[in-house]
């Protein structure tokens, strides 16, 4: 089962370190939507987290998806 704290409309900075195969550095992102991943990397349970990019002017950039590990999501104090 999965508890995961994300708010639609919330504002993520998510390092490269923490996604699957980043093709560029961290990315802010302003969330509108999180998936299910039934075919993820193995060892770990992960998540689509689809939204728009933030500018470093805070300005909305272009849409796109970030596959990132659940445990970046989890309440503080809880291990998947």
């Amino acid at each position: 089962m999965f508890d995961l704290r994300v708010r639609l409309g919330a504002v993520l900075r998510i390092e490269a370190a923490d996604r699957y195969r980043p093709a560029d550095g961290p990315v802010m992102l302003r969330v509108t939507g999180v998936r299910l991943v039934l075919n993820r990397p193995e060892r770990e349970q992960w998540i689509w987290v689809e939204g728009t990019k933030v500018t470093p002017r805070h300005q909305r950039g272009e849409r796109t998806q970030v596959l990132v590990p659940t445990r970046l999501f989890a309440p503080k104090g809880e291990t998947q």
